[in-house]
């Protein structure tokens, strides 16, 4: 049976979960966005500029799963491009789709709108060509075959891709059959990696499980539990997983690692283990609070989403979920893990003339609910997020690698379209917000109740402390009166400005009337150097490795 090329690439990203698709109009995409519109799986979500639709698209799916993002041709797609790349550099599957012209002005070079002034039709694919995983410029005879490949390719390696699609080519007609192609594990790597991981784990006397984002993003949660709770090893995560583990479920979660500057149990556990067991980690600075890891290479075992390394030798094609699930049967070798742990913020006494750092962040831990969607942003909100108690099922989202401010507002949008019947709870600092905060009328604009606390500390905090003089005036920000802002774009919002922790007190028990019923946006005055004291010792950290 036949179906044009658009109608077949929405419907096959339908099936794959993605109900909302973002980006902007433009002449180039007309024919795709009316084929979001024709089919009743799914929706157009249109924003107000295309790097927070990309922002928006990389939210939805860590939530879903996938993403999609719609832009025209250069002018849009090049604003999307910044989005993109964090969605490569933290394994977030989102479809790059482009409008472009017509194959008749491509094939005579023609100068028309939107190009470069000597026409290069293959210019912005280039580009994007390094910030996804694969690229494809669909004809008439490669159309199916090319949606298929590409595909594929974001379901196996869960990165995201990139379509060009020229305007004749939408209405093409093309065969409707799909052909998937699912990744398997190579048996005989698969059972090499078996046998070597559990000679080094079950000849091991304290072996401790560090469970990382990528057990997300390919989709081995289940497994991932299985093995911690047969096994009972003390379990820790990176800051990019902050919600993988929780204390409520796993008595044997020893707390987020963050180095020798807190939770001191995590780092002499990871330090004292003889059989460290990393499973979806990301070695990066930030996530590893500088690279302050101590570990032998020779008894450590890494478990990515499709290979997995033991003592420095690499498995190829062997899946995260298989060598877990098989693990999970075959080891003998537990342990005994003393339960609880006290690594998160406790109760302060409120101030009446300031906002307490980790009197906010304690209030937000205990305002949390089970199912809630948090998304923090980047900087110093991601770093005091490593010590909050998370509950059972509460997604904490933030962008710990690519760390591109105003990611978050965006992405707030994306999660809340992604899973509306649960709390979207926004933690993002003034500078930040600055680059998107447009986006709320789109969240408006879609009858969207996000919480969103914004941090106002009088400019870039986070530079100032990384800057050889905190004062310089390039961390000076515009001021907004940002309680008013909402009012700019819709009147069905409590907003309220607050300046101590009295105030923030009464806020909070506000807002959880009013979020039933209409959005909530929080500015809390900071004083300019007010920081949590782990992001203190963080910092620190950061500046000493970089010497």
């Amino acid at each position: 049976m036949g179906i044009t090329v658009s109608d077949y690439l929405i419907s096959r990203l339908a099936s794959l979960g993605v109900e909302e698709f973002f980006g902007l109009p433009g002449d180039y995409n007309f024919n795709i966005i009316e084929s979001v519109e024709n089919n009743p799986k799914t929706n157009w979500v249109g924003c107000t500029n295309e790097l927070n639709a990309g922002y928006a698209a990389d939210g939805y799916a860590r939530i879903k799963g996938y993403g999609a993002l719609i832009t025209t041709f250069g002018v849009g797609e090049l604003s999307a491009i910044n989005a993109i790349a964090g969605s490569m550099s933290e394994f977030v599957p989102v479809v790059k789709i482009v409008g472009v012209p017509d194959t008749k002005h491509i094939e005579q070079n023609a100068l028309i709108h939107h190009n470069l002034n000597t026409p290069d039709y293959h210019a912005f694919i280039k580009a994007y060509s390094n910030v996804v995983e694969t690229a494809a410029f669909l004809n008439e005879q490669n159309a199916k075959e090319e949606i298929d490949r590409v595909l594929n390719v974001l379901i196996n390696t869960k990165k995201p891709v990139y379509i060009a699609i020229p305007v004749d080519i939408c209405d093409k007609i093309i065969d409707d059959t799909y052909n998937v192609e699912v990744q398997k594990s190579d048996e005989n790597n698969l059972n090499e990696a078996v046998n070597s991981a559990l000679e080094l784990i079950e000849n091991s006397q304290n072996p401790v499980i560090l469970a990382d984002v990528m057990v997300k993003r390919f989709c081995a949660k289940e497994q991932l539990y299985k093995f911690v709770k047969k096994t009972n090893y003390p379990v820790t995560t990176f800051l990019m997983s902050k919600d993988l583990i929780n204390d409520y479920e796993f008595s044997n979660y020893i707390g987020t690692y963050v180095g020798k500057h807190a939770n001191i149990k995590a780092y002499q556990t990871i330090s004292n283990s003889d059989c460290p067991i990393f499973i979806g980690a990301v070695i990066s600075d930030i996530n590893t609070h500088g690279f302050d890891l101590k570990f032998n290479p020779n008894d450590f075992i890494n478990i990515q989403g499709n290979y997995t390394v033991v003592k420095n030798k690499m498995y190829k094609n062997v899946l995260m979920k298989d060598i877990l699930e098989i693990l999970c049967e075959k080891i003998t070798n537990k342990t005994s893990v003393q339960a609880g742990y006290d690594y998160y913020y406790s109760q302060v006494e409120p101030s009446k003339d300031k906002i307490n750092t980790e009197y906010f962040y304690y209030k937000l831990q205990e305002f949390l609910r089970e199912g809630d969607n948090l998304i923090l942003e980047t900087g110093l909100i991601n770093l005091a997020g490593a010590k909050l108690r998370i509950k059972k099922n509460v997604s904490v989202n933030n962008q710990i690698l690519w760390g591109s401010i105003g990611w978050a507002t965006g992405a707030a949008l994306g999660v809340d379209m992604a899973d509306k019947n649960a709390r979207t709870i926004l933690v993002t600092g003034e500078g930040s917000h600055q680059l998107s905060a447009q986006e709320i009328s789109t969240m408006m604009r879609n009858n969207l109740r996000p919480v969103i606390f914004v941090i106002n500390n009088e400019g870039y905090t986070i530079e100032r402390i990384l800057s050889d003089d905190p004062m310089d005036k390039f961390n000076d920000i515009a001021k907004w009166n940002y309680s008013k802002l909402p009012y700019v774009f819709g009147e069905n919002v409590y907003s309220i400005s607050v300046s101590n922790d009295i105030e923030l007190c009464e806020a909070f028990r506000t807002i959880e009337k009013e979020q039933e019923n209409k959005m909530c946006y929080i500015e809390m005055h900071f004083d300019m150097f007010e920081l949590p004291e782990l992001a203190k010792k963080a910092i620190d950290g950061l500046k000493l490795s970089k010497l």
